[in-house]
This record gives C-alpha cells, structure tokens and sequence, in this order.
C-alpha cells in the first residue's frame, strides 16, 4: 500500500485538504447535476402533457362547434 496508515492516507504529505476538497466538490457537483437533470426532465414531461391536455380540449371544442358549419366545395380553375 502507498500509506502506511489510514491517517497518512487522509492528510496524503499535506496535500489531503486539496484532495478531499476537490472530491468533495465533485460529488457535491455530481449530485446536485443529477438533481437539476431529473427536475428539468421531469418539468418537461409535465409541460407536454399539459400540451397535449390543452390540444385535446380544444379539439374537442373545434370538434363541437364544427357539427354546425358547413362548406361547399368551390372549384377553381388551375389554368
């Protein structure tokens, strides 16, 4: 092993301080990223099914109210 004890592998000559910082931060990071990715997505899976609930209703509505018209057929020229 490259320390001979668990506390040399901790204070690593004097640099440990930087070192666990650094991993800390990392992971700190790490995890607030997966945090932020599973909200955003989650956000996002929302807002399309309030999306599509609101095309649903309006279709429902367009649907509703087009019983009642009516359209002709107008044949124009294609000269």
């Amino acid at each position: 092993m490259a320390f001979d004890s668990f506390s040399a592998l901790i204070a690593m000559e004097g640099h440990g301080p930087y070192v666990w910082a650094c991993y800390a931060v990392f992971f700190v990071l790490m995890a607030l990223m997966m945090i932020a990715s599973v909200r955003s997505r989650n956000a996002i899976i929302e807002s399309c099914r309030r999306g599509y609930e609101f095309q649903a209703e309006k279709s429902t509505v367009a649907a509703a109210s087009a019983t009642s018209a009516s359209f002709a057929r107008v044949n124009v020229s294609q000269d």
